[in-house]
């Protein structure tokens, strides 16, 4: 598993566990400077990950171990049916739609998915939709809504493809359409960032009646590196951009920007997939609990007002 520049201090610590562990059997001094160097280990480990910069989140959301899209659905999900193609001009693999089972309620899924290895990472634009996803996406949501089922969409992507083939076909139009319609839709509707939420390529499928974000996870209207460019010409200065951003959960709780934030394991949902896997199923069961017993016109009168209300700002006289 790769270890990030700030956890460095923990591999070392650990890799003097292991080998401590080689000597320890049936000899008590070991023993007891094993069971202090675990106690160390964890320590340093609360301190760490209790006093992360907004930058370090945006390394661990990016984190080339964190459970995928595909990982929620293959765990959190049973009898999963996949939907493909936008009945238009293709279908585009970043983006994952299909019905499945939640705890035994059928629901509609739309995940972003970058891919594990490379060749997947290829196959999948590295979870950059193209217009054809957004539109395979609002394929779903019409047929969520016309049979009453409810939707759950996994958002994780750098953004949405900014290549000229994708422009081309409308790139523009197909975020705006989806954003529309996701305000149009009356079915129960929960969205969870599960790692990187980048601006419009996220938006367009988050538009829900609520918004979750995982502990570790990003949600930002640009990324730190374009953020950077833009304002300083630099890219590398991501960890000033990251700061000004506030892009993280407890950011975006702050703000109103979100609903709820789920819990990680210590260190990120990639230290103990199976677990932060159940925290998320446990989360949005709980959120669809709340809002399926609203009239759907009610639901979405709530959920419209919830946009429209979002953001403040002061009028100041010049």
């Amino acid at each position: 598993m790769k270890a990030l520049d700030f956890e460095k201090p923990i591999v070392e610590i650990e890799e003097q566990i292991k080998a401590l562990e080689k000597e320890a059997y049936g000899n008590e001094e070991v023993q007891e400077a094993l069971k202090q160097l675990k106690a160390r280990a964890q320590e340093l480990k609360k301190h760490i990950y209790s006093n992360l910069t907004r930058w370090q989140i945006v390394q661990i959301a990016r984190h080339p171990d964190r459970p995928h899209a595909m990982s929620y659905i293959q765990e959190a999900f049973d009898d999963f049916i996949e939907i493909h193609g936008d009945r238009n001009f293709r279908d585009d693999p970043s983006i994952i739609t299909g019905f499945a089972h939640l705890n035994g309620k059928k629901v509609g899924i739309i995940a972003e998915e970058k891919g594990r290895d490379t060749k997947d990472k290829i196959y999948r634009n590295f979870g950059m939709p193209h217009p054809e996803g957004y539109r395979k996406a609002m394929r779903l949501m019409d047929i969520a809504d016309r049979f009453n089922i409810p939707i759950v969409s996994l958002v994780d992507t750098p953004g949405a493809y900014p290549g000229i083939g994708a422009e081309e076909r409308g790139q523009f139009q197909a975020i705006a359409e989806s954003l529309r319609k996701m305000l149009k839709i009356k079915v129960p509707f929960v969205s969870v960032i599960i790692g990187e939420g980048g601006s419009g390529g996220a938006l367009a499928i988050a538009v829900a009646d609520r918004v979750l974000v995982m502990e570790y996870a990003i949600y930002s209207v640009i990324s730190p590196e374009g953020c950077a460019s833009i304002l300083w010409k630099d890219a590398k200065r991501a960890n000033e951009a990251a700061e000004a951003l506030k892009l993280t959960a407890k950011d975006l709780r702050a703000f109103g920007i979100i609903d709820d934030i789920i819990p990680e394991p210590l260190g990120g949902a990639h230290k103990e997939p199976i677990k932060a896997i159940k925290n998320v199923k446990s989360y949005v069961l709980k959120h669809l609990s709340e809002i399926e017993p609203l009239d759907p016109d009610t639901r979405l009168k709530m959920r419209r007002e919830k946009y429209a209300n979002m953001g403040s700002f002061v009028e100041k006289e010049v």
